[in-house]
């Protein structure tokens, strides 16, 4: 069993160095770590007013990154609802003015640094597109987390 603490943000699956003699022979394995930085989301209540309060202080074009896409699988509200928990990130009920929108918060938290994320994942079900809007207080976890969720709608 292998215990993992985020101590800073990453972008690269984290690396594990195995050092070990087998009959006297010296041996070393390096493996990547299938882990993301959203594994160490705390996921985050609010209401619609904190939600978007927070939305406009994540206003920065580099606190935001956005991914218009075709859909790669049917859009259906409890799957993408069942993806969305699973990234670790409260889905927030009732806080979009448009009820087809989801919206979603987290905190990653890596050492003493705490960094505060907001998703928004519009479908267009006519067209089978979705828009999808990350905003994070650090700019290049915004870009990493569109890249991790680009494949999973």
């Amino acid at each position: 069993m292998i215990n993992v603490e985020c101590i800073m943000e990453f972008n690269d699956h984290p690396l594990i160095d195995l050092q070990f003699s087998v009959n006297g022979m010296s041996q070393r394995i390096v493996l990547p770590l299938p882990l993301y930085v959203s594994k160490f989301f705390a996921p985050t209540d609010m209401n619609s007013q904190d939600f978007f309060s927070r939305w406009k202080q994540l206003e920065k074009p580099e606190q935001e990154s956005q991914q218009i896409f075709k859909a790669r699988f049917p859009i259906d509200t409890e799957t993408i609802k069942a993806k969305l928990i699973g990234f670790g990130m409260s889905l927030l009920q009732n806080v979009d003015p448009n009820p087809e929108n989801f919206v979603c918060a987290g905190i990653i938290k890596a050492g003493s640094l705490q960094m505060g994320t907001l998703l928004r994942l519009e479908p267009n079900r006519q067209a089978q597109m979705f828009r999808l809007t990350v905003r994070s207080s650090r700019a290049h976890i915004s870009n990493y987390l569109t890249e991790i969720l680009l494949d999973q709608f």
